[in-house]
């Protein structure tokens, strides 16, 4: 095992908070979903009808509804061990080429169908590594965008991108400045060298530092970091050191992300070694000294592993209950649109999730053959609108006003989850949430545990756990 803590000695001299916490860990260890969605993945079909959903965006008025875009760009160069992402590993020349020329298919199928003229105040471009694309595909990618979609011009649009810092230089930052990007998310991980070569990820602490360097010159909106903690090797001292740095450096936004350890999904997984891998009660402690240490260096947790600092938009939106969590993560309720693009894509839209092929082949296929590349789908009934109500507002505003709840929907909230309100019995207990003034709220101590306060109000969390059709990562 690897140890966080190195003795007896040590761990009397833990404060007596990280010592409840290392006992909550044990007893909330379990498993579930990281609600990007509700319901989750797992509950759409391959039985969707896709006329349903054609039919009612036929006899849909947009009147300039504003809209979001994610672009999905798998291809990687090289393996990183850990990574659960739906990516391919190639340095087969002419691959992004051709998947753009694809693409392009979709594209302009979905113009249609959303509409041309709906304002893309939002747009992300998640891999995979978007940055695999060369300098030229780039700006062709953001050309053919902006040739379907009414792409703008505005200081309030959030246009981000992905970024392996091992793939990009100044200039390629200076390029995405000039297609339209104000947003940068750079993939650390971690800094520590024995940590990133147990991963197949090395990147020197300098070679990040001259694209934040960079970032700053050309005069983006905002600078996001995202770290991975649960990762091999990992220890206080080494985490210590990896947030001095990311401190030093002053991202914008932190997002640190519990690491899943799935080998029987993902087969890079298989390349860690477990014995390596922290157990629940430790991976709780660096969770724990992660909040304390940026908080302490004046970030505020939004929620679910996010920090940011006090002026940054998303802390405002928290504030105004304007924030939203789908799956690129919280971000600013620009548009209720998520329209997904590109190989294994999921897009939201009206009541209606609707999630794209998965491996380039048929996603290729269906294209060639004039069809959207759709192959699951789930229309949401009024039950899903209201748990999504209920577990969305518990992560993205660590309460949730029972009394608004109850008249949006026409319910006795008691009365109506029941079951839950009885499921989450220890949690109040053990004041991870409390009731207070007609508000549920998530507690400080119950923000670690956050995925478990939202799964007694999932309908189908049961459903799957039995049938064994769903692969959860760990809660804590």
């Amino acid at each position: 095992m690897n140890q966080i803590i190195g003795s007896s000695e040590q761990t009397r001299r833990l404060p007596r908070e990280w010592e409840a916490g290392m006992s909550m860990a044990r007893k909330y260890a379990t498993s579930g979903p990281r609600y990007t969605s509700y319901p989750t993945a797992p509950q759409f079909s391959e039985d969707f009808d896709l006329t349903r959903y054609r039919n009612w965006q036929g006899r849909r008025e947009h009147h300039g509804d504003p809209l979001s875009l994610y672009v999905h760009l798998p291809f990687c160069h090289d393996i990183c061990y850990y990574c659960g992402c739906n990516k391919v590993v190639t340095r087969k020349e002419g691959v992004a080429a051709r998947y753009l020329a694809q693409l392009s298919k979709e594209l302009e199928m979905q113009s249609q169908i959303v509409g041309k003229d709906r304002p893309v105040t939002q747009m992300h471009w998640g891999g995979g590594t978007p940055t695999y694309l060369n300098d030229g595909e780039i700006t062709e990618l953001m050309h053919s965008l902006a040739s379907r979609f009414r792409l703008l011009d505005k200081g309030y649009r959030e246009y981000s991108i992905e970024i392996d810092p091992r793939t990009v230089s100044s200039a390629t930052i200076a390029l995405l400045k000039g297609v339209g990007f104000n947003r940068i998310s750079l993939g650390v991980q971690d800094f520590d060298e024995r940590v990133q070569k147990a991963v197949n990820r090395i990147q020197p602490y300098t070679q990040v530092a001259e694209l934040v360097e960079a970032t700053r010159a050309h005069g983006f909106r905002s600078l996001s970091f995202d770290l991975i903690y649960g990762l091999p090797y990992q220890d206080h001292v080494s985490m210590a050191e990896t947030l001095r740095k990311v401190i030093s450096l002053r991202p914008d936004r932190i997002a640190c992300y519990n690491y899943a350890h799935l080998p029987e999904r993902f087969l890079p997984q298989r390349s860690i070694d477990r014995h390596t891998l922290p157990e629940p009660e430790e991976k709780l402690l660096l969770a724990q000294m992660i909040s304390a240490t940026l908080q302490d260096a004046g970030y505020r947790y939004i929620g679910m592993d996010h920090y940011v600092l006090p002026d940054d938009e998303l802390a405002k939106a928290q504030g105004e209950s304007r924030l939203q969590r789908n799956f690129q993560g919280y971000s600013l309720q620009l548009a209720d649109d998520l329209l997904g693009l590109g190989v294994s894509s999921i897009s939201q839209i009206g009541d209606f999730y609707l999630q794209n092929a998965r491996d380039l082949p048929a996603y290729y296929q269906m294209l060639e053959d004039g069809q959207l590349p759709i192959t699951k789908g789930y229309r949401i009934n009024n039950e899903d609108k209201l748990r999504r109500r209920v577990i969305m507002s518990l992560i993205c505003d660590l309460s949730l006003d029972i009394a608004e709840v109850e008249r949006e929907f026409g319910i006795d909230f008691r009365v109506h989850f029941h079951d839950a309100l009885e499921e989450l019995n220890p949690a109040f207990e053990d004041r991870l949430m409390e009731f207070d003034a007609g508000m549920l709220r998530v507690t400080a101590a119950g923000r670690p545990f956050l995925r478990n306060l939202c799964m007694p109000f999932d309908e189908y969390l049961e459903h799957h756990s039995r049938s064994g059709k769903a692969q959860f990562s760990a809660t804590v």
